[in-house]
């Protein structure tokens, strides 16, 4: 599972994946209780490969840290989002030790370990990594290619453009069109 198919949304608990679009909303559906509902607009929609958490040297994804928490609690579950402030920033500090204190909250941790608790119990932990697709490679793909068949020649310029013909002007110096009435 991609984290960009994972969305968190504003205002709502838990995480949900995009399952479709409609016109001015997405339709999602809860990991939870595989509940679907229009997200729309209006709404802010924050999907889960976007979010980073503040470190004292750089900010690290949240794909990295749920990797770390994995990699800590053999892939089980993590601390109850529902535990102390303490017990939370305690937590945070063993697997993240880096994590900025002033601006990480306990909120964000709260929600971080709700996140990875859902994902865990969903059995989605296992992130695919995007390949970065080279400068200038974007829409090429890699397909065998026959010695034996022929090359195709790209047409010159001149001929490359053809426009529509230009209406003929009538014998009162007003212009001329066709029009089409259905009847052959």
């Amino acid at each position: 599972m991609k984290l960009s198919e994972i969305i968190a949304v504003s205002g709502m608990a838990g995480l949900y994946k995009t399952v479709a679009q409609a016109k001015g909303s997405v339709i999602v559906e809860s990991l939870e209780d595989k509940k679907r509902m229009p997200v729309y607009a209006s709404q802010r929609v924050h999907t889960l490969e976007a979010i980073s958490v503040f470190c004292t040297d750089k900010d690290i994804p949240l794909a990295d840290v749920f990797k770390k928490i994995a990699e800590k609690e053999n892939k089980g579950p993590a601390l109850d989002h529902k535990s102390s402030e303490a017990d939370m920033i305690k937590y945070l500090g063993e697997v993240l030790p880096d994590f900025d204190k002033e601006r990480v909250h306990t909120s964000d941790i709260r929600k971080m370990l709700m996140w990875y608790n859902i994902l865990q119990k969903n059995n989605m932990l296992d992130f695919e990594e995007e390949t970065p697709v080279a400068e200038g490679e974007e829409g090429k793909a890699d397909l065998p290619v026959s010695e034996n068949a022929p090359v195709k020649k790209a047409a010159p310029k001149h001929q490359q453009k053809q426009s529509a013909p230009k209406p003929q002007k009538a014998a009162g110096g007003m212009k001329q069109t066709v029009r089409k009435t259905g009847v052959a």
